[in-house]
């Protein structure tokens, strides 16, 4: 009985190297890159598990036999991602030109060509299973950290499992029909996430901008157009407040940030959820002790000013005594005033996002400073509405955003169930014949 990274096979399956039964196994061509151009070049962001993505494909400025270009693709093709944590190891299949345009793998991804005696689909499954994804990252890899390759060598010495030609056929039509009915349960589940996920916003926008009154005036302060008759439209800068950026570049250097200290919020550390710390990005006492006018407190507002603007969080108790980073803003609220939660929520409302954006002072990336933040139109309920808005608020995407986890669990558990599948199968430990899938774990 023959065996194949510690997994016993059946007696009439052989283990071969991966060389012995291909024709070829080599890296693709680095790519002159055009907007438009006569050959399509497959990167490793295109070459996805459920096919390829072409709008993320782009073009190769090439003049020539493309038949001769490295990395030219035939139909059959397996594509294996070959660069770079994360992404390296990532199996592909191709079957064609969406436009009958030809194609070629850049110099990130290898290409895999099976012999005839080799069914490619079978060998895809294969280099895709759960121990072969494994075996990658323990002995096929060369490098350090994000740096790692896959080694084309050690790859075409790799052991893979051979059953006879028709077996593999079966193994491969069986695991198409199934991984398509997991794959379309997994698209309908992400489609239900996004819906949930604009449900969220349409309630959170419907309560912050008081849809539910009937009388409403017209305002000059856009983007609000018409406002509920009672509330007050006025600007931040009208408020008691105070908004502070984050300390400048020159305030903080790498040097700065050391393990296990003061943590520094970011925009990426602001989500829906709250404010995240990131443990890696934290600074010393001493450090803290010179930006004392970016220690947040207790109710502060934290507004991501850069990137994805509208993304705001309310620091707790817990997070009071944390530091306001460079692409931060901070406000900080009269109290009784203004309720930090309902600020939180209407910094978010997309007619407040498109404000922004235009008002962004940034070329190449939305960047907000103080003076647009003080300067933009507020709608102003007396201070106990706004209390009641936020509760709702949070009430609406706690209930909202536990359906979308139990949706998420769900997803993860067929993601699982798929891979167990395709794993039993490729190594034989059910007869494909007169399986159905639906009692393998």
């Amino acid at each position: 009985m023959s065996s194949v990274l510690g997994i016993e096979l059946p007696n009439h399956w052989p283990a071969i190297p991966l060389k012995h039964v291909t024709s070829l196994v080599n890296r693709g061509t680095a790519p002159e890159y055009v907007d438009d151009g006569p050959v399509r070049m497959v990167s490793q962001a295109a070459n996805q598990l459920t096919g390829m993505d072409w709008g993320r494909c782009r073009f190769h400025n090439f003049t020539g036999n493309v038949q001769s270009l490295k990395g030219y693709l035939l139909p059959g093709d397996i594509l294996v991602n070959s660069t770079g944590t994360g992404t390296l190891g990532r199996v592909g299949y191709f079957t064609g030109s969406p436009d009958n345009r030809p194609c070629a793998a850049d110099g990130h991804v290898t290409v895999v060509r099976t012999v005839e005696d080799l069914d490619s689909k079978f060998l895809f499954y294969w280099l895709g299973s759960a121990p072969f994804s494994e075996y990658i990252y323990t002995a096929l890899i060369v490098g350090a950290t994000n740096q790692i390759e896959l080694n084309r060598e050690r790859l075409r010495d790799a052991k893979i499992p051979v059953p006879s030609l028709e077996e593999q056929r079966r193994i491969a039509d069986f695991l198409d029909a199934e991984t398509s009915r997991i794959d379309r349960i997994l698209v309908l589940r992400q489609r239900s996430i996004a819906v949930l996920g604009d449900r969220i916003t349409a309630v959170i926008d419907s309560l912050v901008r008081g849809q539910r009154y009937a009388q409403r005036v017209p305002t000059d302060f856009l983007p609000l157009g018409e406002v509920p008759e009672p509330w007050v439209v006025a600007r931040l800068r009208s408020l008691r407040c105070q908004v502070q950026t984050g300390p400048f570049g020159s305030q903080l250097h790498a040097e700065d940030y050391v393990a296990n200290g003061w943590p520094v919020v970011n925009p990426a550390n602001i989500t829906p959820q709250g404010i995240v710390a990131d443990t890696s990005v934290t600074v010393s006492d001493e450090v803290r002790a010179r930006l004392t006018r970016h220690i947040l407190e207790d109710g502060d507002v934290v507004f991501g000013r850069r990137g994805e603007l509208g993304r705001a969080a309310v620091v707790t108790s817990e997070q009071a005594g944390w530091i306001c980073g460079t692409g931060s803003l901070r406000v900080r609220l009269n109290s009784g005033e203004f309720h930090p939660g309902y600020l939180m929520r209407y910094l978010g409302i997309p007619a407040l996002r498109h404000y922004f954006l235009e008002q962004s002072v940034g070329s190449t990336m939305a960047n907000l400073n103080s003076s647009i933040l003080l300067g933009m139109p507020l709608l102003l309920p007396d201070f106990a509405e706004q209390e009641e808005i936020s509760r709702e608020c949070d009430s609406v995407e706690r209930a909202i955003r536990y359906q979308i986890e139990l949706i998420e669990k769900q997803s993860s558990l067929l993601a699982e169930r798929r891979q167990a599948l395709i794993t039993a199968a490729v190594t034989g430990q059910f007869d494909i014949s007169t399986a159905s899938g639906r009692n393998t774990t």
